[in-house]
């Protein structure tokens, strides 16, 4: 009579289903169809089993916590090394910008570079050596070329203070926000007189000239700038109405105005004609030729005073005529002032891109 215990003898059947055949074998026995002498033999082979599944299990458990050791190895490294990535990529971006920032001021120096030759060019000021060795030997006045540069970048953000001032008084705005807007259109005017009076002690002649506005508005040139009265007179018709006492302090602000431009208009001519007798004085020859020349250029030095105080009358009737006002007709003056300003270099580009007239 075959025993049960045949049925489960061959290891190469212990598999996905041996849980059934063990649960058929414990159905067996129960029902006493096995021998005790069998009973025995399974539980020998099953202790077998269960010593052979905890070795299996430990022998696991190991190299389970030799991969977890590793991973956590393995891990570290890829920490270590995303940090060190980390690292390179934030030194690499550290040099681009510094790089980037070397590439911007090498093309400022090369732009600045570019505009005083041209300058150069223009006025004359590349003139031919005469030494043994024949070349160009250029007097080129880098104060002039920085502030056509700083003055072209003026420019471009005053158009943009205008945009946005039109844009502001058209919109219910606070008087707050928008007195805070004429006080930076007003400091804007500011650093252009600052401007002025550094390329007034590289060249004060470049500005009288007028050489960096363009030919309509050098047509209104007043020692370097506009005449103060003019502002005036441009943005009344833009802030009517006006209370009495308003008109009263405007008239005299104005009157005080062209008394000023009167008196600075006067020194120019007396520094105009005292410049001319010592410039005759020099072509005829006559006294000490070394101290003659000094004094010419003592006197010709004297017309970066007179910038200065034309700017100086410019700055404070701006700053007056914000006083007397309200915020809003301040506001109203500056967008007429500036857009005055720009009808004149629209009307320039206009003149000088005209087709030339054909003879008769």
């Amino acid at each position: 009579m075959t025993t049960p215990t045949t049925q489960f003898a061959p290891s190469s059947r212990m598999g996905l289903y041996e849980p059934l055949h063990q649960l058929s074998m414990w159905d067996d026995t129960f029902d006493g169809n096995i021998s005790p002498g069998t009973g025995v033999c399974i539980i020998t082979d099953e202790e077998t089993k269960l010593d052979d599944k905890t070795e299996y299990t430990s022998d696991k458990s190991l190299d389970h916590a030799e991969d977890s050791h590793a991973s956590r190895s393995i891990s570290e490294k890829i920490q270590r090394r995303l940090a060190q990535n980390r690292e390179a990529a934030r030194k690499s971006r550290l040099r681009k910008k510094a790089y980037v920032q070397q590439l911007e001021t090498s093309r400022l120096k090369l732009a600045q570079l570019e505009l005083e030759l041209e300058r150069a060019r223009q006025h004359g000021l590349l003139i031919a050596g005469a030494t043994a060795n024949i070349g160009l030997c250029a007097t080129v006045n880098s104060g002039i070329g920085a502030f056509e540069i700083e003055y072209g970048h003026w420019i471009e953000e005053q158009e943009r203070k205008l945009s946005e001032l039109r844009n502001v008084l058209q919109s219910p705005i606070g008087d707050i926000e928008l007195r805070m807007m004429v006080e930076n259109v007003l400091n804007h005017y500011c650093n252009l007189f600052r401007m002025k009076r550094d390329a007034a002690r590289a060249d004060a002649f470049y500005l009288v000239s007028g050489m960096w506005r363009t030919s309509v508005e050098r047509f209104f040139l007043w020692i370097g700038g506009f005449r103060p009265s003019e502002l005036i007179s441009v943005v009344m018709p833009q802030l009517e109405p006006l209370t009495e006492q308003q008109i009263g302090n405007v008239g005299n602000l104005r009157h005080s105005c062209i008394q000023a431009e009167d008196a600075l208009s006067q020194g120019m001519e007396k520094l105009q004609q005292t410049l001319a007798q010592s410039i005759t004085f020099l072509a005829a020859g006559a006294g000490n030729y070394t101290s003659q020349t000094a004094s010419a250029l003592d006197k010709l030095e004297s017309l970066e005073s007179f910038i200065h105080q034309a700017d100086h009358l410019r700055e404070q009737t701006l700053q007056q005529m914000s006083r007397i006002l309200t915020t809003r007709q301040a506001a109203k003056g500056l967008l007429a002032f500036g857009q005055y300003f720009q009808s004149l270099r629209a009307l320039s580009s206009l003149w000088s891109a005209r087709c030339p007239h054909e003879p008769i």
